[in-house]
């Protein structure tokens, strides 16, 4: 088995709705994003003989994802009340809403569902919330 690894980092905040801790509050991350691809074979013809995929094309995948997060609160839908947004709105904070709770474990098979839909032949993906803490997501196989 073939594998190529790649990494991309972003600053964001998030909370946890409903968390009984500090992560209750909003806080920030510098999260970096692992991203291990891999294969049986190698491509057999053509300018990509002999890789797996290109690494210039995996490398601008996940760069491009992670730039889609960097510098905005993360929030999951319906954690916050409706005046509070357009508050923020009006302010111009950059948001991103998503429709799960924005752990790390969630981050990881987020960005594992987006960089497969986009081809890539993705096992697993890494997301370091920490410099010690990070969560691992890699696709059950129906072996």
């Amino acid at each position: 088995m073939y594998s190529l690894k790649t990494r991309a980092a972003f600053d964001s905040a998030h909370f946890l709705a409903g968390y009984n801790g500090k992560c209750a509050n909003i806080h920030g991350h510098r999260w970096e994003l692992e991203v291990c691809v891999s294969s049986g074979t190698l491509q057999q013809t053509g300018e990509k003989r002999g890789m797996v995929i290109d690494f210039g094309d995996l490398k601008h995948a996940v760069r491009a994802l992670a730039d889609s997060f960097d510098h905005a609160l993360i929030f999951e839908s319906g954690s916050l009340r409706d005046n509070t947004l357009a508050a923020l709105r009006e302010e111009g904070f950059r948001m991103i809403e998503v429709d799960f709770r924005p752990t790390a474990e969630n981050f990881a098979r987020h960005f594992h569902e987006t960089l497969t839909a986009q081809g890539l032949p993705v096992t697993t993906v890494t997301v370091w919330e920490t410099p010690e803490n990070c969560a691992v997501y890699e696709e059950e196989s129906n072996a």
